[in-house]
C-alpha cells in the first residue's frame, strides 16, 4: 500500500513504485474511474487503446482481412485511390 499527500492545489505525487507498475512516464495522463463507489486510477493511454481494440473487435474478419498481407494490400489500394483523385 502506498500513500500520497494532496497539496493545496489538489495535486498528488504518484509514488515511484506505483508509476513503474502502471508504466507511467513523465507527461503521461491518468484517468480516474468510479465503479460502485470506489475509484481506480488507470493509465489513460492504455485505457484508450483497450477501448479502441474492443470497438474494432471482429472488424478485420468482417471486411475480409485474414493476415498482414491483406492489410498491406488494402493500404496500397487506398493510397492508389487517393493518388488517382489528386
Amino acid at each position: 500500500m502506498e500513500i500520497a499527500k494532496i497539496t493545496s492545489k489538489g495535486q498528488i505525487t504518484i509514488p515511484v513504485d506505483v508509476r513503474r507498475k502502471m508504466n507511467l512516464k513523465d507527461g503521461d495522463k491518468v484517468i480516474f474511474i468510479e465503479q460502485s463507489g470506489r475509484y481506480y486510477v488507470e493509465n489513460a493511454a492504455l485505457v484508450a487503446i483497450n477501448r479502441m481494440q474492443e470497438a474494432f473487435a471482429g472488424e478485420a474478419e468482417r471486411v475480409g482481412l485474414t493476415d498482414e498481407h491483406d492489410i498491406v494490400d488494402m493500404v496500397k489500394e487506398i493510397r492508389r485511390d487517393r493518388l488517382e483523385k489528386r
